[in-house]
């Protein structure tokens, strides 16, 4: 199906409304450095949840999800974890307040709160944080441009625009060409309007993008009515044993090679060592990108909790209505969808979504579902762009160039790094192999090395500036090596070497310099309040005990967390189980989850403080 008329015309308005609305909000954007670059930490936890849940919306990790599931069934929904996707769950119930509570404005900020200004390993971990930082946006922004541009290239062969482009584009660079155009407009409203238009324009993409998802769901379940899938004994249980035994043999056989491929067969220990990895690297806290500003946006450490547990309940049923709904299609007309790769005849999985929408979808909804994929890629560029831009000017313009710069000259150099930014982005994308190469460069090397250091810094009261530095110097290091020796799931195996790599770099650089200025310390602790191995700076900050440990809301927030992933889940499979429906599934999990719901009223949202 070729877009129609319609189909544009929603597209064209949804572009053209994105630029009026940066060009109606640049005037309360320029007011100061604050409503720029957070809304002025005055817009609603809501919103902003709203915003974030938007901004993890993306098309190449939507497209992943979808072969996920038509492969692994209702297993797929652990895979995520590699990310991991509770760690929603972790800021909800304690680090999103403990974030909140430092009153910074960027993740280095917040860092010199705990460490002080002064002192040996300092400067190196301010660096470090700002560097790590810069780099996973433009990595992010690279993997958004190439991946949408693949997208739109399924719906608009360049055959159909060719004779209107006045130069010669190389087949290879078509979607860099279709990325370029879309990210202008993202990049315009971003710019002119900060976060007040990035959060509007989130909001009406999640109008949209929720309208679609639920029209795929019901043609998905109209379509599936009184047939039976063709999918192997076990597809639709979530639960698992040591292997996956999912045997596709007599029905799909690519899926078999696919699971072979991506190293998914002993599930089990492939589930260990996620959760292995996954909880360490929540219990680190927000990376330094749009999730981290979101929250430190927020009006107060009461909202940014609340605001992040909004995320998952907005983000996971309506995504997965999607998911699962293009699943269900792509299985019922497998024989009739072409996604075999055009290299050898190898099926890609990755298809069935493009195809699957191409083939089912009326005209107006394919346009509006198209749409609203396209405000997925600028919401989460747009948010990415901004965190960039924080960095940038906040932790290096004026911490070294310009300390003094007047309003009128901070935002204009907003301005400035923000198209710079977007073109870094852009060059990096077109050195990139492919989505993938940059993912797994990101997941593995970068973030890879993070876990460490940004642990410690919660729990540990000794750990200082010069830890964090080696820490997360070894760590990254340590990644980028293990990431060009092993590859796919061989990294993650291997993930408990470079996690006690980056222990013993933390402690060294900890304990080759002496602690932090204990005024420092005593500050940083009477605004987070965080539990721990903080017990000598309590005695100091609070010699009479006026407020009580905090470390005695450490079980209640570990119970909370493991309640709040079990909410996760239901809220991941309910969507599942109702399309496909599977009723004593989808009561049991809508039982399991007002349940969960009802305890956590008591024991998280009813305790709920600033």
């Amino acid at each position: 199906m070729k877009l129609a008329l319609p189909d544009i015309l929603i597209i064209v308005s949804y572009l053209a409304a994105m630029v009026m609305m940066g060009w109606m909000l640049r005037k309360k954007a320029r007011q100061n450095k604050e409503q720029y670059l957070m809304g002025g930490k005055r817009l609603p936890w809501y919103l902003l949840g709203l915003s974030d849940a938007s901004d993890m919306f993306d098309i190449s990790g939507t497209m992943w999800m979808v072969s996920l599931c038509f492969v692994y069934g209702m297993k797929s929904i652990w895979i995520p974890w590699l990310w991991p996707v509770f760690n929603q769950v972790f800021n909800m119930m304690y680090l999103a307040k403990w974030l909140r509570r430092s009153d910074a404005n960027t993740g280095a900020e917040w860092l010199a709160g705990r460490f002080g200004s002064k002192g040996k390993g300092v400067k190196g971990s301010h660096s470090i944080v700002v560097a790590f930082a810069i780099l996973g946006c433009l990595g992010f922004l690279a993997y958004g441009f190439i991946g949408l541009g693949k997208f739109i290239e399924m719906f608009v062969p360049w055959y159909m625009v060719d004779s209107w482009v006045p130069f010669n584009v190389p087949k290879e660079y078509v979607p860099h060409f279709y990325g370029i155009i879309f990210t202008v407009f993202a990049t315009f409203y971003s710019i002119a309007g900060g976060m007040h238009s990035i959060v509007l324009g989130d909001l009406i993409k999640y109008v949209i993008m929720t309208i679609g998802c639920v029209a795929i769901a019901i043609i998905a379940m109209v379509h599936l009515n009184g047939k039976q899938l063709n999918v192997p004994e076990g597809w639709n249980n979530p639960f698992f044993g040591w292997n996956l035994n999912l045997n596709w043999s007599e029905i799909i056989p690519a899926a078999n090679q696919k699971i072979s491929t991506d190293g998914y067969s002993l599930f089990g220990l492939l589930f260990m060592m996620m959760l292995f990895k996954g909880v360490f690297a929540a219990s680190a806290g927000p990376a330094p990108s749009y999730d981290m500003q979101k929250i430190l946006s927020t009006r107060s450490p009461k909202e940014a909790s609340k605001m992040t547990g909004f995320v998952s309940i907005v983000l996971l049923p309506v995504r997965y209505l999607m998911i699962i709904g293009l699943t269900v299609l792509g299985l019922l007309y497998y024989n009739e969808l072409n996604i075999s790769a055009a290299a050898g005849g190898e099926v890609d999985f990755e298809k069935v979504l493009p195809a699957a929408i191409n083939s089912f979808l009326p005209v107006g909804l394919l346009g509006l579902v198209l749409t609203g994929l396209l405000g997925a890629f600028m919401g989460t560029f747009s948010g990415t762009l901004n965190a960039a831009q924080a960095y940038i000017v906040n932790d290096v313009y004026l911490k070294y160039i310009n300390p003094g710069a007047a309003t009128k000259k901070i935002i204009y150099t907003n301005y400035l790094v923000g198209i710079l930014v977007v073109v870094t982005g852009i060059v990096l994308g077109f050195f990139a192999k492919d989505v993938n190469s940059i993912l797994q460069w990101m997941v593995s090397g970068l973030y890879g090395g993070y876990i460490a250091a940004n642990s410690l810094k919660w729990y540990w009261w000794r750990f200082n500036a010069n830890g964090f530095y080696y820490g997360m110097v070894t760590g990254v290091a340590g990644a980028l090596i293990f990431s060009r020796m092993f590859t796919g799931i061989e990294f993650l195996y291997f993930f408990p070497v470079l996690f006690i790599l980056s222990i013993i770099g933390c402690l060294v650089g900890t304990y080759t310099a002496p602690p932090s200025d204990e005024a420092v310390l005593i500050n940083f602790y009477k605004k987070v309040r965080p539990w721990g191995f903080w017990k000598p700076i309590y005695q100091k900050a609070f010699p009479n005990q006026e407020i009580e440990n905090p470390n005695k809301r450490m079980k209640g927030d570990l119970l909370n967390v493991v309640l709040g992933i079990i909410a996760q889940c239901c809220l991941t499979l309910l969507p599942m189980y109702l399309v496909l429906s599977l009723k004593m599934p989808l009561l049991l999990t809508i039982l399991i989850l007002l349940i969960v719901c009802l305890i956590l009223k008591r024991t998280w949202w009813n305790k709920l403080e600033d």
